[in-house]
C-alpha cells in the first residue's frame, strides 16, 4: 500500500472509529442493522461509536462502494433470502428424483435464481466490510476483493454454476447431483436472518423460534426423503429396495406419489415411531438409515431442549409465584403469625406478581434509564400532584423538580400497613390514588383518627421533626403512593435553605391549625426543638425572625448564618423583627453586625417598619445603632401616610429626620397623593411644612394643575390664598393637559403603598403567613438555589434587564414608555425626559408646551422621520422639528 493510501486510511480511522453492538459473523451483514432499517420497536442500530471517538457520524465511503448497512442493500439481501427457501426445497428434489436435467420450466427457474446469486457475487466486490480486529469499516477495493477471494468466493461460484451445462460437459449423474446439492451452501443466509428476527421486538420471540425449529425439521425430512429415494432409484436391483419391495414398478408411478411415499418414510423415521411396510432392505439403505437415525438423535434433542426452554420461560413466572406464595404461607404457619399479618404478606406478593404480569415493572424499567429520561418521566407523571401538596406550597420550581425526581411509585394492596406507629422516621409518602386510614393504638385498641385521600402526605411529621411515627397508616383499598427517602429529602434541602424554611413553616402552620390536641403538643415540642437548634432541617435567619424566636436565631447566628441574608424581596431578618417589634431579635441581629439601614426591594428600612408598628423600644434601639429614616424611600413613606390621611405618621417621619416634601421613587410627592385622595387636612399640613404647590413631579404635574384637573373646589380655594410661585418649570393649568398618570386615577379606597407588615401577616388573625404564598411565579423559580443566587447577583450587577428593547402597550397607563425629547437645533442638555402620551399628535402638543414652538414632525437621532407611533420604544431619543 502506498504512503498516501496509508495516510488516507489512518485519517478515516481517526475521524470515524466504529464498533459493533454485537458479534459480527463474517460476511453476515444481516448481523448489524442500520438506523434507517430499524423499526420503531426493533433491534437498535447495529453500530456504535468506539470509546473516545470524536465523531459519531457515518463513514463517508469511497466512490462505487456500497455500505452493508445501506437500506437498498438490505432489501436486496432480504430478496435473496426468499430465493434461498426455494433453493432449499428444489435442490434435494431435483437431485433425488433426477428431474430438471433436460430443460423445462423448473430448469429455467433455477437458472434465473442462479443469475440473481451471480449478481450478488459481483456486488460483493463493491461492498465494504467491518474489520473484526479494528472495528473499522474497510472500503478499499483491493482489500475487499482479497478478503472475498480468500473466504467465500469459490463456494459462492460453485453454487451458482448452471448444472445443466455441467451435465453436458460431464455426463456423470453423480457429479451432476453434487453440483446441484452445492446450491444448499446458500442456507447460511437463513441462519443469520433468523438470528436477526429473534432480536426484533416487533415479532414474538416464541413464534420466531418455533418457525425456525419447524423449518429445520421440514428441511431435514425433505432432504432425507429425497436422498433415500435416490438410493432406491439408482440401485441395480429395483426389487431389492425399500420401495421396490412393496411396489416393483414404482418407476411407473406418478412423481407426486413417489415423493409422498418418500416423505412418509422420512417422517416416520424422524419421529422415531418405528417402521411398518417401508424399511431399509439393502446394505446401502441400512448404512444411510444408521447415520440418519444418529442425526435424528441429535436433532430430537435439539428440538426437545428448545421447546422445553420456551415452555419453561412462558410458565416460569407463574411457577415462581406459586412457590413464593407456598413459602410465605408455610413461613406464617411455622412462626404462628397473626392471620392479618399473614394476609398482608400474601396480598403484597400477589400484587407484585400482578404488576409483573401486566408489564408494570416500573422500578426495573426506570432504573436502567438515564437520569434525564427518568426525571422527565417522573416530572410528567407526578409533578402536578406533588405541586398541590400542602407541604410544598410556595417553594421554587427547581426544588419541586428535584423532589419529584427522587420519588418512587409503589403499589399497596388493601389492608396493608405502610407506616407503623412508633417506628423510626425514614420515609415520607404522598398518596397518588386510593385511600388510607390513620390508626392510633391506645390501650391495645385500634382507633381510626383520620383518613387520607389523593394528594395527602403521610409521615411528614416524623421525617421533619425526627420523632417516632405518630400513627399507623393502612390502605383501605388498592393504592399507589410516592415514597421519598428522608436522607435524600434532607440532602436536597441543605442546598435550598429558603425553600426548607417554607416547608418547615407550612408544617408548623398545619400543626397549629389542626384541631387534635396531640398536634398542638407536637407543635409546641417542635418549636422548642427549633429554639435549641436540634433540627436537621436547614432554616434561614428570616424564618427565626418571622417566628420571633430569639433562641433559634441565636443558634443560627452562632452557626455562621449571615444576619443580612435577604429573602426574595430583598427583606432581611432585621426588617421582619422590627415590623413585629421583637426587641430581643433586633438586639441580637445588631450585635452580630446586621446593617440597620438596609433597604428592601420597595425602599423600606427597618426603622420605617418599627414606626409603622409603633414599637418605641425597637425604634430607640435602631436609632442608637445608627438607623436613619433617610436611608429609605422617604418620599414613598410620606405618600403612604398622606394616602392613609395619617397626619400623626407624617409627624413621625419628620421627627425621625424625613423630608415629607421629597418625591418618591415612583415620581410623585405626598402633596400629589393627598390631593388625589381629597385629604384636605393633610394638604394643609404639608403646605405648612413647606410643600410647593407649583413644583412638578416626575410626570410634570404640579399640585395646582392636578387640583384643577380633578376639580377639588375646597383645595382650589385653599391654593388661591397662596401666592403662585414663579419657579421655572412649573406648568400653569392648561385646557390641553397630558393624560393623567395612573397613580392619579385611584379611588380613595385604593392604596399606593401598603405596609409590608399588612401585606404578609394579619395581626389579629394569629396566622403566620410569611413565606407561604401559594403562587409560584416564574421570576422566582430559582431564587433559593445556587443558580438563583448567581443569577440574582448577575442581574444586580448588570442593572436588571437594561439595554433590552421593550415593547409597551400605549393603551395602558401602567405600561407607558419614557422617552427623551428635544427640539431641532438645540443640544441634549436643553431636552427633557417625559412619559410618552397616547399618540404622535399629543407628543407634538406636549413638545409645543415645553419648547414654545409648534413642531410638525418627529425624528430620531439619525434624522429619520417617525410616522408610526408603535415604533417608539422605552428610552428612545426623539427630536421634534417643524
Amino acid at each position: 500500500m502506498s504512503g498516501k493510501e496509508s495516510m488516507m486510511d489512518a485519517s478515516r480511522r481517526k475521524d470515524s472509529p466504529m464498533s459493533v453492538i454485537k458479534e459480527f459473523d463474517g460476511d453476515s451483514y444481516e448481523e448489524s442493522l442500520s438506523k434507517d432499517d430499524r423499526s420503531s420497536h426493533g433491534y437498535s442500530s447495529g453500530i456504535l461509536p468506539a470509546l473516545g471517538a470524536h465523531s459519531t457520524h457515518r463513514i463517508k465511503l469511497r466512490p462505487y462502494i456500497v455500505s452493508p448497512l445501506d437500506t437498498r442493500y438490505r432489501a436486496w439481501q432480504t430478496f435473496l433470502n426468499v430465493l434461498v427457501f426455494y433453493t432449499a426445497w428444489v435442490s434435494p428434489f431435483e437431485f433425488g428424483f433426477s428431474i430438471g436435467r433436460d430443460g423445462g420450466v423448473l430448469s429455467i427457474t433455477d437458472n434465473v435464481v442462479n443469475g440473481f446469486f451471480a449478481i450478488d457475487i459481483i456486488l460483493t466486490f463493491f461492498v465494504a466490510y467491518l474489520d473484526k480486529g479494528t472495528f473499522l469499516m474497510v472500503d478499499d477495493h483491493k482489500k475487499i476483493a482479497l478478503r472475498y477471494t480468500r473466504t467465500w468466493l469459490i463456494p459462492d461460484v460453485v453454487s451458482t454454476i448452471p448444472y445443466q451445462l455441467a451435465h453436458i460437459i460431464i455426463s456423470s449423474s453423480l457429479v451432476y447431483g453434487i453440483l446441484s446439492m452445492a446450491r444448499l451452501w446458500r442456507l447460511r443466509r437463513v441462519s443469520a436472518m433468523f438470528r436477526r428476527l429473534e432480536k426484533d421486538t416487533n415479532y414474538s420471540y416464541m413464534l420466531v423460534r418455533i418457525l425456525k425449529l419447524t423449518c429445520v425439521v421440514l428441511f431435514a425430512t425433505h432432504f432425507a426423503g429425497c436422498f433415500f429415494y435416490y438410493i432406491a432409484d439408482t440401485y441395480p436391483d429395483p426389487t431389492n429396495t425399500w420401495i421396490g419391495s412393496v411396489n416393483e414398478n414404482f418407476h411407473d408411478e406418478p412423481l407426486w406419489d413417489r415423493y409422498v411415499t418418500s416423505i412418509y418414510w422420512s417422517i416416520v423415521t424422524v419421529t422415531t415411531t418405528g417402521y411398518g411396510d417401508l424399511h431399509p432392505v439393502n446394505t446401502k439403505e441400512m448404512i444411510f438409515d444408521i447415520f440418519f437415525m444418529l442425526f435424528n438423535l441429535f436433532m430430537d434433542s435439539y428440538l426437545i431442549g428448545n421447546m422445553t426452554t420456551l415452555i419453561v420461560e412462558a410458565t416460569s413466572k407463574t411457577r415462581i409465584f406459586r412457590d413464593t406464595i407456598r413459602g410465605a404461607s408455610s413461613f406464617a404457619k411455622r412462626n404462628q403469625l397473626p392471620p392479618r399479618l399473614g394476609d398482608q404478606m400474601l396480598s403484597h406478593l400477589s400484587l407484585r406478581y400482578r404488576a409483573d404480569s401486566e408489564g408494570l415493572q416500573q422500578h426495573e424499567i426506570l432504573d436502567v434509564l438515564p437520569k434525564a429520561i427518568r426525571s422527565s418521566i417522573l416530572h410528567y407523571l407526578f409533578y402536578a400532584l406533588v405541586d398541590k401538596v400542602y407541604l410544598f406550597q410556595g417553594i421554587s420550581n427547581d426544588l419541586l423538580f428535584q423532589l419529584v425526581t427522587e420519588m418512587r411509585a409503589e403499589y399497596f394492596p388493601p389492608k396493608e400497613d405502610i407506616i407503623l406507629q412508633n417506628e423510626a422516621p425514614t420515609e415520607l409518602y404522598i398518596l397518588v390514588n386510593g385511600a388510607v386510614e390513620y390508626i392510633s393504638h391506645r390501650n391495645a385498641m385500634e382507633w381510626v383518627v383520620g383518613e387520607g385521600k389523593s394528594g395527602d402526605v403521610c409521615g411528614e411529621i416524623g421525617v421533619l421533626c425526627y420523632r417516632p411515627q405518630l400513627f399507623t397508616v393502612r390502605t383501605k383499598r388498592l393504592s399507589q403512593l410516592l415514597r421519598l427517602n428522608r436522607t435524600s429529602f434532607l440532602n436536597i434541602l441543605q442546598a435550598n435553605v429558603g425553600d426548607a424554611t417554607i416547608i418547615m413553616n407550612n408544617l408548623l402552620q398545619h400543626l397549629k391549625e389542626h384541631k387534635d390536641p396531640m398536634m398542638h403538643d407536637i407543635y409546641r415540642d417542635t418549636e422548642q426543638m427549633l429554639g435549641h437548634g436540634r433540627m436537621d432541617l436547614p432554616l434561614s435567619i428570616c424564618f427565626a425572625a418571622a417566628r420571633e424566636d430569639d433562641l433559634l436565631m441565636h443558634h443560627l447566628l452562632r452557626r455562621g448564618s449571615d444576619p443580612n441574608e435577604p429573602d426574595s424581596n430583598g427583606r432581611n431578618a432585621l426588617h421582619i423583627a422590627a415590623s413585629k417589634g421583637s426587641l430581643e431579635c433586633v438586639v441580637l441581629l445588631l450585635d452580630y453586625g446586621a446593617n440597620p439601614n438596609t433597604r428592601d426591594s420597595e425602599g423600606n428600612v427597618p426603622l420605617w417598619e418599627a414606626i409603622l408598628g409603633k414599637h418605641e423600644a425597637v425604634i430607640k434601639t435602631l436609632i442608637e445603632n445608627g438607623a436613619k429614616l433617610s436611608s429609605g424611600d422617604v418620599g414613598q413613606f410620606a405618600c403612604y401616610a398622606a394616602e392613609q390621611n395619617n397626619i400623626d405618621l407624617l409627624k413621625e417621619i419628620i421627627k425621625y429626620g424625613g423630608d415629607i416634601t421629597k418625591c418618591s421613587s415612583l415620581g410623585t410627592t405626598a402633596l400629589h397623593t393627598a390631593i388625589s385622595e381629597e385629604n384636605i387636612e393633610v394638604v394643609k399640613f404639608l403646605i405648612k411644612q413647606g410643600a410647593d404647590i407649583d413644583k412638578p413631579d416626575a410626570h410634570r404635574w404640579t399640585p395646582r394643575a392636578l387640583t384643577e384637573y380633578q376639580g377639588h373646589e375646597e383645595i382650589k380655594a385653599l391654593f388661591r390664598t397662596i401666592k403662585k410661585s414663579d419657579q421655572p418649570g412649573a406648568s400653569p393649568p392648561s385646557s390641553t393637559m397630558p393624560e393623567a398618570p395612573n397613580y392619579l386615577k385611584k379611588h380613595s379606597s385604593e392604596s399606593s403603598m401598603p405596609s409590608r407588615d399588612s401585606m404578609e401577616r394579619t395581626q389579629d388573625s394569629g396566622k403566620m403567613e410569611y413565606y407561604t404564598s401559594d403562587s409560584r411565579s416564574q421570576a422566582s423559580d430559582y431564587r433559593n438555589s445556587l443558580a438563583g443566587i448567581i443569577t440574582a447577583s448577575y442581574r444586580q450587577s448588570e442593572g436588571g434587564t437594561a439595554g433590552l428593547p421593550t415593547h409597551f402597550d400605549h393603551t395602558k397607563p401602567q405600561s407607558r414608555a419614557r422617552v427623551f425629547i428635544t427640539c431641532s437645533g438645540k443640544s441634549d442638555l436643553e431636552g427633557q425626559a417625559v412619559f410618552l402620551p397616547g399618540s404622535l399628535q399629543e407628543l407634538l402638543e406636549l413638545g409645543s408646551q415645553i419648547f414654545g414652538f409648534h413642531p410638525t414632525k418627529v425624528l430620531n437621532t439619525d434624522g429619520a422621520l417617525i410616522e408610526d407611533f408603535e415604533v417608539i420604544r422605552d428610552d428612545d431619543h426623539l427630536v421634534l422639528a417643524s
